[in-house]
């Protein structure tokens, strides 16, 4: 099915405008800062010696505004609450940093005294652990569970990272929790660079019958071939999402810097605007900035 011929669901709240003679702000809804640490950042290995150094508000603020980006939503790459802390001070120095997405021990018997803690950060707006990097059944395992149940109390989002081989887990964990608001980042994580999309492709359209649910159009650079990928690589995965979850239910992340491994950020973010090219203003202004305004509260 061709993008143009989508049709927006319904959407629960209207986007905000910043006037009625002004488009929707555009946003990067997925991106990381980090001032290097070769041992608590062992993740970043020697392939990826690109980004083996200081990523800092200064360098993302030239790149968001040549590109015509008014703002981001900083996320966790360290499982610390250091990170979250460390986030929360740069969002708090960059008004361009509008949101938060950090990190919180969910099976701690902190929790709740953290959470409360946490609720003074108006720019605090969800949070995330890596579970692409857990064993199968830890998204389902009870402590877990009882840890993302505290979050809609607070009105925070979660974020679902995993690979798409894991997406059997991530669709039972969002049935168990019907009331708190999702997004799954990078798509899942399909893997792109040998084009399998069969597997992929049921269980995204399984996940996005879940209203809670929205996706991240992200992370898809660096899942294909580094060096030597195609704009037409991502069609068949970016049309899958559009027509499972509509342009209501999508929205756009660069997820800088780690993307600087296959491409510039001007690269990935063309990847993304040709494909919505098609779509109404309202659409691609919903991709672009909307639905993250609206699902993380910006």
């Amino acid at each position: 099915m061709k993008a143009s011929s989508l049709k927006p669901q319904a959407s629960s709240r209207k986007l905000h405008k910043s006037s009625d003679q002004h488009p929707v702000s555009r946003i990067d809804s997925h991106q990381h800062f980090w001032r290097y640490d070769p041992v608590r950042d062992a993740w970043i290995t020697d392939a990826m010696n690109v980004i083996q150094r200081d990523f800092l508000p200064d360098d993302l603020a030239p790149v968001l505004k040549k590109n015509h980006i008014d703002g981001c939503v900083a996320v966790q790459a360290d499982q610390s609450g250091t990170e979250t802390k460390f986030l929360l001070e740069l969002a708090d120095q960059h008004n361009f940093i509008q949101g938060v997405v950090g990190w919180i021990d969910l099976r701690g018997d902190d929790l709740e005294s953290n959470l409360e803690q946490y609720a003074v950060h108006k720019k605090l707006k969800g949070f995330r652990h890596i579970a692409q990097a857990e064993p199968d059944g830890f998204l389902l395992q009870d402590d877990f569970s009882r840890g993302i149940e505290s979050l809609k109390n607070y009105g925070y989002t979660y974020e679902i990272l995993v690979y798409h081989h894991q997406l059997p887990d991530a669709l039972n964990f969002v049935k168990a929790h019907p009331d708190q608001a999702f997004v799954i980042d990078h798509l899942a994580k399909p893997a792109i660079h040998s084009q399998e999309i069969v597997n992929w492709t049921a269980y995204m359209k399984a996940m996005a019958q879940y209203p809670q649910v929205m996706c991240k159009l992200s992370g898809m650079v660096t899942e294909a071939h580094w060096q030597q990928w195609k704009k037409e690589d991502f069609t068949p995965y970016l049309e899958t999402v559009l027509e499972c979850f509509g342009p209501d239910r999508l929205m756009y992340g660069s997820d800088w810097p780690v993307c600087l491994l296959a491409a510039t950020y001007e690269q990935q973010l063309g990847i993304v605007e040709a494909f919505i090219s098609t779509l109404s203003e309202t659409e691609k202004q919903q991709i672009m900035g909307g639905n993250a305004i609206r699902f993380y509260h910006l």
